[in-house]
């Protein structure tokens, strides 16, 4: 069994240090604030979602077409998770997204009051 609650914490900390500037300049803005803040939420969880995935399929065998038989298997089963990942964003996402946004629609208002 894999500890999955270790790496979600590791994969939350390190994407949301990365998306601190895009976050800062989606908040900072008032016209399409909204849209901006969802595609920074999407693009989170699809990057979260990748992350977990690239770790679950790393411990696969070296069988099959994405084996790593020196054909680039690692390649491209990088890409293929990345496609996963979008494709689940795409059709809803589990959640995390959805979750990300509202934190940041909350931040706004804390900002946008603190200003006032």
């Amino acid at each position: 069994m894999l500890p999955l609650a270790p790496l979600a914490a590791t994969t939350a900390i390190a994407a949301g240090r990365a998306l601190a500037g895009v976050a800062g300049a989606a908040l900072g803005t008032a016209t399409g604030g909204t849209a901006k803040i969802r595609k920074t939420a999407q693009d989170f969880e699809s990057m979260f979602l990748e992350t977990t995935l690239d770790k679950l399929n790393g411990s696969t065998g070296s069988d099959g077409p994405l084996g790593e038989n020196g054909t680039g298997g690692g390649v491209y089963r990088s890409m293929l998770n990345k496609e996963y990942a979008q494709s689940v964003v795409k059709s809803g996402g589990v959640g995390i997204g959805d979750q990300v946004m509202r934190e940041m629609l909350r931040m706004q208002e804390a900002g946008n009051a603190a200003a006032a």
